[in-house]
């Protein structure tokens, strides 16, 4: 176990954990690329390519395509049961092409492992995310004066304007489009 670990008497602790965020944030990353790589290989029967950013100063973190539909997509994760009630999202990615959200809900499952849900934000396969509305976001601490000043690249988006999906079939579905007929056969 890693030293700054706290005890496990909560199966999802070390995912609360803040110290350790860094270390969640690759293993969401992992087990999102994972999901959505099996589910285009081995259900839809078609390649998904995935790029990744160094830096998130474009407002995304990964760009997937599969069947023509490129998608620029921010994750963001939570644990299942959280209190996160909404999310700040660079206001870059709606310049960007299919720009969305992939809320990523972490909950245990058996074997020491986590399943994951969705929650997502974002126009159709092709549509730009449309942020005109939200509310510009404000730094979480103050400045010399004690004034949170507005983040003007930033806008604070509800839980309840992203769209829950299950699984990843549906997810999949709604990023590229239903399963195009003349797929890539994998056997």
């Amino acid at each position: 176990m890693h030293p700054l670990a706290p005890a496990i008497t909560d199966p999802l602790a070390i995912l609360r954990d803040s110290t350790l965020s860094s270390f969640r944030e690759q293993l969401v990353e992992y087990a999102f690329l994972s999901e959505v790589l099996q589910d285009g290989w081995l259900r839809r029967h078609q390649p998904v390519n995935v790029l990744r950013a160094d830096v998130d100063a474009a407002g995304y973190d990964l760009v997937l395509e599969c069947q023509r539909v490129m998608r620029h997509v921010q994750l963001k994760s939570t644990v299942k049961g959280g209190t996160t009630r909404e999310q700040k999202i660079h206001s870059a990615l709606a310049l960007q092409q299919s720009g969305c959200v992939v809320w990523v809900v972490l909950e245990p499952a058996e074997g020491h492992r986590v399943s994951l849900s969705y929650l997502a934000l974002g126009g159709a396969p092709g549509a730009p995310l449309d942020l005109n509305g939200y509310e510009v976001a404000k730094h979480s601490k103050g400045n010399a004066e004690g004034i949170k000043t507005e983040r003007p690249a930033i806008r604070e988006v509800s839980k309840s304007a992203f769209k829950a999906f299950p699984s990843m079939k549906e997810l999949s579905d709604w990023l590229f489009g239903p399963p195009l007929s003349n797929s890539v056969r994998t056997s």
